[in-house]
């Protein structure tokens, strides 16, 4: 019987399973191989598409991954949908290497996730997001309107 009009109900079965977010994360991330900096840099060379999800204030902020693909969080699954009205461009195949980029590593997860649920079997994240590409070494954009 439902108490408190929540959907919940003895049985459980209608119950939400709850979790948090370090254990959801551990989840997703068993389900495919996340990559590191250079691995990320090395598939970009063979031709994955580099994703940068992470919001505006971010990209001006620390600069620009170069040949990265800009996609806001809340666009992703339209842009790289090979089948979306609204896809990129890039967006060619369920087949295409994918290396999702957020600023730490933890929200690219998630998005991951996401696109698998599309059939974008390829798609990973970068572990250490774009701050672990950037303690790497590896080139960057400067930030637009930032000095030379």
């Amino acid at each position: 019987m439902s108490t408190g009009g929540s959907g919940d109900t003895d049985s459980g079965t209608n119950r939400t399973e709850r979790v948090g977010i370090d254990a959801l994360l551990e989840r997703i991330r068993t389900g495919y191989d996340r990559i590191g900096p250079q691995d990320a840099a090395a598939a970009a060379a063979a031709g994955a598409l580099l994703v940068d999800i992470r919001y505006a204030a971010l990209r001006e902020k620390d600069g620009l991954i170069p040949g990265a693909l800009v996609v806001e969080r809340n666009e992703l699954e339209w842009r790289l949908d090979p089948q979306g009205s609204h896809r990129a461009a890039e967006a060619v195949s369920h087949d295409l290497r994918i290396v999702v980029i957020c600023n730490e590593g933890y929200a690219s997860s998630l998005a991951v996730a996401s696109l698998r649920q599309l059939g974008l079997h390829r798609a990973t994240d970068l572990i250490g997001g774009f701050q672990a590409w950037r303690a790497q070494g590896l080139p960057v954009d400067a930030r637009p309107g930032a000095p030379s």
